[in-house]
């Protein structure tokens, strides 16, 4: 079983810098896919990027393409989400995910953090 914790969060304006980041317990991390979700107010849960077990492959939905970067360090149990010229668009709750399955749906990923909240003023 895995934990997830994110951190991270805060207000900042549009064209602004983010550095999430996604603490994970258990052995086993290095061996889970992880995945970032967004979810704003009103919404579904969307996906945002996603990185393989061994870090060398890496997939972003279209709306972050070029401006958010996922990373992983499985030495210290951790995934990393580095969002730069954020818009108000980008304004959501973050989520990170765990899942033994590489994916872009919920459903790929069994592990889910409580969530760290975004907000980029116009």
């Amino acid at each position: 079983q895995v934990q997830l914790v994110e951190s991270g969060g805060g207000l900042v304006q549009a064209g602004g810098s983010l550095r999430l980041s996604c603490a994970a317990s258990g052995r086993t991390f290095s061996s889970y896919h992880m995945g970032w979700f967004r979810q704003a107010p009103g919404k579904e849960r969307e996906y945002v990027a996603s990185v393989t077990w061994s870090g060398q492959n890496t997939h972003y939905a279209d709306s972050v393409k070029g401006r958010f970067t996922i990373s992983r360090d499985n030495t210290k149990n951790s995934v990393f989400l580095q969002m730069k010229s954020l818009k108000p668009e980008d304004t959501a709750v973050y989520y990170c995910a765990a899942g033994a399955i590489w994916g872009w749906g919920p459903k790929e990923y069994e592990y889910w953090g409580q969530g760290t909240q975004v907000t980029v003023s116009s």
